[in-house]
């Protein structure tokens, strides 16, 4: 058992796990609090791997953060845009969003499919540097994205228990009741989703600094694999209260990975993931009703 789950394994998997719980939280706070189901993910995603990137290369690892963080909340911007001034379907605006950030993305890195930062420094090497000590050089990534991820679930938790957090909630609950109280429906809609889709851009740039490279397809099928995480992480939490629910969001993404590793080490082809990922949506979507039904079985039989 120990080949075929290392502890190399086992810690990738948290760290990329880690690095896709962000888009997971995105799509949290897009699908799950404000009820709109945005495809700009993909895009987002690579449009904030590549500003990411670019910025790294140009001596700024730890200015490619924010930067990276403000384009997601550009396409964002642009995704409720269409939404709220437009009348556009949140689906069609994703698509829209997402088909036009092909070509900002290429415009980006240069009109180049490929850009690596290797030789260059990322938040990863700057924080591995800081101490000589085996120990840490081993773990700084995963204790990094650890309290990166942290401080990004604190203050989720924050926000959505203020004023204005909580308007984004009752939005997603009832655009009617947010219209009578005198609280502009197309506001939080536009907050909530800079907000969302600047975690996926916070996402991308990180997956390249720990990769080293980018490229213009890296965010293909991303929503499916956040959707998955997504669902895993609302499968478990329930309805408990909110830090439950951000917790499990998180551990539903690190167990997805957990999942694909597993996969990895019993030779499943990579042309087979995306099987893998519906397959994992569809169980866990299937599972809440699935133990309804027999939890209601087997209280007939008692009856009986």
């Amino acid at each position: 058992m120990s080949d075929f789950l290392t502890v190399g394994i086992v810690q990738t998997a948290l760290e990329i796990g880690l690095i896709y719980s962000l888009i997971a939280l995105s799509l949290f706070i897009s699908y799950s609090i404000l009820n709109i189901c945005d495809l700009s993910t993909d895009g987002c995603y690579t449009l904030g791997s590549a500003v990411g990137a670019m910025v790294t290369i140009a001596g700024h690892p730890l200015l490619a953060i924010p930067a990276a963080m403000l384009s997601g909340v550009c396409s964002g911007f642009v995704t409720a845009l269409l939404q709220t001034r437009f009348g556009v379907e949140s689906i069609l605006a994703g698509i829209i969003v997402n088909t036009g950030l092909y070509t900002i993305n290429l415009a980006v890195m240069e009109f180049s499919a490929n850009v690596s930062i290797f030789g260059t420094d990322t938040v990863f090497s700057i924080v591995k540097n800081i101490s000589e000590n085996e120990v840490w050089q081993n773990w700084s990534k995963l204790i990094l994205l650890a309290v990166i991820i942290a401080l990004i679930c604190f203050a989720i938790h924050w926000f959505l228990g203020t004023r204005l957090g909580l308007s984004i909630r009752a939005t997603g609950d009832s655009p009617a009741m947010v219209r009578a109280s005198s609280i502009n429906p197309a506001f939080t809609i536009t907050v909530g989703l800079c907000i969302s889709n600047s975690f996926t851009g916070l996402a991308g740039c990180l997956i390249a600094q720990y990769n080293k490279s980018t490229n213009i397809t890296i965010g293909t099928g991303m929503v499916t694999i956040a959707l998955a995480s997504l669902v895993i992480g609302e499968t478990i939490s329930g309805k408990r209260k909110m830090p439950v629910r951000i917790a499990c969001v998180v551990f539903g993404s690190c167990l997805y990975r957990f999942i694909i590793s597993l996969a990895l080490r019993l030779n499943v082809p990579t042309e087979a993931f995306k099987l893998v990922s519906a397959l994992i949506v569809a169980v866990a979507l299937i599972a809440p009703n699935a133990k309804q039904k027999i939890a209601l079985q087997l209280r007939k039989r008692a009856q009986g």
